[in-house]
């Protein structure tokens, strides 16, 4: 999945299509109706939409949960999950068109400093689980090793600044490296084209590889530098919304949390709801993803969902010392823990 390609895309017109667009969040907020006709009062479901940053797979699979269980009924919420449209999720968030998304700190970080009123308001993962994964017969053991060897990537500035970063922690020279545009080829066909390693999120497929039979070797960025250990992916809103509406956005968190902690307690029981709701996905795939990255939506954290000051601290610093953002973050407005539950 080129996932982090869309993020790109996205901030090219974001700010376009934000200038153009305007908020549509009244018809999101939770209410009580009364039949005027019988004076009976009933509680009427309010849709409320979400879009994701690509295709369903495993990040995912909380929202599906609290989806088939009910969490969302029970918040008064009537979730309709939809795919990213040609803007981009960030886009549709923050313009207001949608009230909540899936995003990335790093996508975060790059728009609030262009003006862009994105929130994240909770991470789904507490460490980042991305990194470069090379088969292992390329003999890519250490970031040294990168030295010789062709890159597939999506020529972001952000793939070569890490790629530095972590060779210079290891001695080696980025500039020693091959860099190829990917396109649109699959991590498994580029290796078997023109490529040596790619970076990839290890939950989707690094599991892919390990069910083909065909082991890599990975060398997770966080491992090399804590700056690098940032949230990817996050649960994001606008700021509109978190001064308009902010029990909407309280109600959206709490069955949400409810949904990802069932993933983390049952894994395989999310893992078969994902594939309910998203029956063309592949059944050992989604599986054997589910119990990997299940333990790590919450690790460490005290909550699920919980974000660090010095997370988004320490990796917006690193991308202004790598000039990928053209002034520092304010990081104080960039996230907030102050919708999510309070633990029982």
């Amino acid at each position: 999945m080129h996932r982090s390609k869309w993020i790109l895309l996205a901030l090219s017109c974001l700010l376009v299509i934000i200038a153009g667009c305007g908020q549509a969040n009244n018809a999101n907020t939770p209410a009580d109706n009364g039949n005027a006709a019988t004076g009976e009062q009933t509680k009427e479901l309010h849709d409320v939409k979400f879009v994701l940053d690509w295709s369903p797979n495993t990040n995912h699979t909380g929202l599906y949960v609290a989806q088939a269980k009910g969490f969302y009924e029970k918040e008064g919420l009537k979730l309709d999950i939809l795919l990213p449209g040609s803007g981009g999720a960030d886009a549709m968030v923050a313009s207001g068109e949608v009230p909540f998304g899936i995003s990335y700190q790093e996508s975060v970080t790059q728009g609030r400093t262009q003006g862009v009123p994105l929130v994240s308001i909770a991470a789904v993962i507490q460490h980042n689980t991305s990194g470069f994964a090379a088969p292992v017969d390329r003999n890519i053991k250490t970031p040294k090793d990168f030295e010789g060897k062709s890159y597939g990537g999506w020529g972001s500035p952000v793939e070569e600044a890490v790629m530095k970063s972590i060779m210079d922690i290891d001695g080696g020279d980025v500039s020693k490296v091959k860099m190829i545009n990917m396109g649109e080829a699959d991590f498994f066909t580029a290796v078997k084209r023109d490529i040596d390693f790619a970076w990839i999120f290890y939950a989707w497929t690094g599991i892919e590889a390990e069910l083909r039979g065909e082991p890599l070797d990975m060398l997770y960025v966080k491992d090399y530098s804590d700056k690098l250990d940032y949230y990817t992916p996050v649960i994001t809103t606008n700021e509109k919304l978190i001064k308009d509406d902010p029990e909407l956005i309280k109600a959206f968190l709490r069955a949400t949390s409810k949904g990802y902690q069932y993933a983390i307690q049952h894994p395989e029981e999310a893992a078969d709801i994902l594939l309910s709701a998203v029956p063309d996905l592949d059944k050992d795939l989604v599986m054997a993803s589910q119990k990997w990255l299940s333990p790590k939506y919450q690790d460490d954290a005290a909550r699920w969902g919980e974000q660090k000051q010095s997370v988004w601290q320490n990796y917006s610093d690193w991308m202004y010392e790598k000039k990928l953002i053209e002034k520092p973050l304010d990081t104080d407005a960039a996230f907030t823990n102050n919708f999510l539950p309070e633990n029982k």
